[in-house]
């Protein structure tokens, strides 16, 4: 099966080499296409990228100037290619882990009428770069949280959900999802751990002034939706919601 997954970049030089390494290393598991955004990085994000095109030709990369990480995802979902059967995502600085794909993926092809698994995250604060597994040391928190990354979705989905919302800031992956929810996909909720989601001191999610501001934006959004056509669904029952602080290790 053809799965696309898209990667934004911006100044992430010293994750990305790792976060392609983790898709790679599942590609007996998928026809894989990797789709490599930099949006106007000004370190070498690009050149980390190229480094490994020549032995890896399924990595696509597309620059562009610096337009933020909302209309970024929008850059990667107009390279998607006709023959893309699934579409799936992953930030440059979190870890696909090791037999992800192949344990979901194996849904689809079971159930051809199935268009989205959305599956468990893990929050880990020390990542081994050799084995792009936890550290030993490693402090983790294990949940179904609000993360593109855990979801894969099939491509009839992304087209009926349209783009991100360039309205947003943050909370554009919250907005999205909400969205995919509502329109009522035959989904499933594997216990799949589909991504190591990497804390460190660049995370988006620490400015928590904006990041809370957009998330509560997102969900007004959703119920205004609902309110407005009764035949959205509700969104219950599948994420679980912590505090930021609830993820802080220290």
């Amino acid at each position: 099966m053809r799965l696309s997954v898209i990667m934004p970049v911006y100044n992430r030089e010293a994750y990305v080499g790792a976060a392609l390494r983790s898709l790679l290393r599942q590609r007996n598991a998928a026809d894989l296409d990797i789709i490599v955004i930099d949006d106007g990085s000004t370190d070498g994000s690009a050149e980390a990228v190229r480094a490994m095109m020549d032995e890896a030709p399924c990595i696509r990369l597309f620059q562009q100037e610096n337009m933020g990480v909302t209309r970024t995802r929008n850059s990667g979902l107009r390279q998607l290619k006709p023959e893309t059967e699934l579409v799936s995502f992953l930030d440059s600085d979190d870890i696909s882990p090791a037999g992800r794909f192949g344990a979901d993926l194996d849904l689809f092809r079971k159930d051809p009428s199935l268009e989205l698994t959305y599956s468990r995250m893990m929050l880990v604060d020390r990542i081994d770069e050799e084995t792009l597994e936890p550290a030993p040391d490693s402090n983790s928190i294990t949940v179904r949280g609000i993360h593109l990354s855990a979801a894969i979705f099939a491509r009839g989905l992304v087209d009926r959900i349209g783009g991100f919302d360039e309205d947003f800031i943050q909370a554009e992956d919250t907005d999205f999802l909400l969205r995919s929810f509502e329109v009522g996909p035959r989904y499933v909720l594997p216990d799949t751990l589909a991504l190591y989601y990497r804390r460190h001191a660049g995370n988006m999610t620490r400015q928590e002034d904006v990041q809370s501001r957009e998330f509560l934006r997102a969900v007004y959004k959703s119920m205004k939706r609902r309110r407005a056509d009764p035949s959205l669904k509700p969104i219950e029952g599948i994420f679980e919601l912590k505090k930021l602080a609830d993820w802080r290790f220290n």
